[in-house]
């Protein structure tokens, strides 16, 4: 991208919670699962006249919760509003959402390439799914409400960040999280979480936000959204090099042409005439509840990369690709623990679950067995130093070339004796100590 310009980006990502009903009825939430489309339905969630909603608790607790796991400040008086739009997906012609009241603020997600301010963390109701086909020949439109009322938590970044590393960085972040907590899949391939970014480009030098931003709508993949800030980046520096403004609108991604395009032009927070829900009180978070969620919090992905960094020497990165779950956190931490219990390296054991070297089947199999089968993969013999030696002595004698080359400073002839000395003992050896004694042989 031109180096006039420095991007602004600011995220919205919409998380499915799964809980067993939906967020303002009884209804079971399982979109994903159904038979068939619309049967998980009824008079609130397909907005007829006259239904009722009422707020489901869990939802409420677990947007806290997630929150909380933020780093977000909670407002213990909270309440619904009505946003209005019309689209034929809304039944009610509104989505109960939260405006200026959201049950958490203020919080931030660390990345590599700075911390990133959380704005809000609020919870709304999902709308249905449009279904596009040919029905006798005609193209329409079919409509399937049984994810109609899902409910719908989203989280909405300040604009700090400046990179679509970033933004990627951000956004596994969050998922990780997210399903660490086990308040959802967030399966992105069916939808379960969303990704949006509203883009703009600043001039070098300048200190106000740009006076527009694009907003990219619907990311379903990590890849997609870096490809399509990427070129939405080069798109809007070609406009304004042009001296035009782009304009401000929301804009789809074409992962094939790898392309954005037009969907339609962005609307004002007024132009949704928000106003608070009349059919649902104000809801109050009492100190009582508020420490309920919090003793539900599991430990802080940090503190816990933390403790394994200081107990076992672990490289958080690669520690953290072999969990999503909160369960599944907790049966590596006790693998970990009796792995160092049995005086076995857990770093090892790590690179090996990483890399599919260690054949099991993680969180199915017993602890137990998974040491026996790591023991047998690093098995280190108990051979005397001065029997290596002894072998060392006679691969020295048989191999004067590659001895020559280690006097000459050619350190890969130290990789040539490593070999030949495993393939003489036919028993596995501690690589950095076998190298240590060959190092020491040949330079006398």
């Amino acid at each position: 991208m031109d180096k006039k310009y420095t991007p602004i980006i600011g995220m919205e990502v919409h998380v499915e919670l799964k809980t067993a009903s939906k967020m303002f009825c009884s209804c079971k939430n399982d979109p994903f699962h159904a038979s068939k489309p619309n049967i998980h339905t009824c008079p609130v969630c397909l907005g007829l006249p006259g239904a009722l909603p009422v707020a489901n608790k869990k939802a409420i607790e677990w947007t806290i919760k997630l929150g909380l796991a933020l780093g977000c400040k909670i407002n213990t008086l909270s309440k619904f509003d009505r946003k209005h739009y019309f689209y034929p997906d809304l039944p009610k012609g509104y989505q109960i959402s939260q405006y200026d009241m959201p049950f958490c603020f203020g919080g931030k997600v660390k990345t590599s390439f700075g911390d990133i301010g959380i704005t809000r963390v609020h919870l709304e109701e999902d709308t249905g799914k449009l279904i596009h086909q040919k029905v006798n020949g005609q193209n329409v439109s079919l409509i399937d409400f049984n994810r109609s009322g899902v409910p719908l938590v989203e989280i909405v970044s300040e604009p700090e960040i400046f990179s679509s590393a970033q933004a990627k960085e951000y956004a596994k972040k969050l998922r990780q999280i997210i399903r660490y907590l086990d308040i959802s899949d967030a399966d992105m391939e069916k939808g379960g979480m969303r990704l949006e970014a509203n883009i703009s480009l600043q001039k070098k030098g300048e200190k106000t936000l740009p006076n527009y931003k694009v907003e990219l709508k619907n990311i379903n993949s990590f890849r997609y959204l870096e490809r399509g800030i990427e070129y939405e980046m080069k798109r809007q520096a070609e406009i304004l090099d042009g001296g035009e403004t782009p304009v401000q609108e929301t804009r789809g991604y074409n992962a094939e042409k790898d392309a954005t395009f037009t969907q339609r032009i962005k609307e004002e927070a007024a132009d949704y005439r928000y106003f608070p829900e009349p059919d649902l009180p104000p809801i109050k978070i009492s100190d009582e509840w508020l420490k309920e969620i919090k003793s539900d919090l599991p430990l802080s992905l940090d503190s816990v990369f933390k403790s394994w960094k200081e107990k076992h020497q672990l490289n958080s990165d690669l520690a953290e690709l072999l969990f999503e779950t909160a369960s599944e956190l907790l049966w590596l931490n006790r693998l970990f623990e009796e792995t160092a219990k049995a005086k076995l390296p857990v770093d090892k054991l790590v690179n090996l679950l990483v890399h599919k070297k260690l054949k099991a089947e993680l969180f199915k199999t017993e602890v137990d067995k998974i040491i026996e089968l790591y023991k047998k993969e690093t098995v280190i013999s108990d051979i005397s130093d001065d029997e290596l030696k002894e072998v060392i002595g006679k691969v020295i004698k048989n191999n004067p070339n590659p001895v020559a080359d280690f006097k000459k400073g050619k350190t890969t002839a130290v990789h040539f004796m490593i070999g030949q000395v495993m393939r003489e003992i036919k028993r596995k050896i501690d690589f950095k100590r076998l190298e240590k004694l060959i190092i020491s042989e040949l330079s006398k």
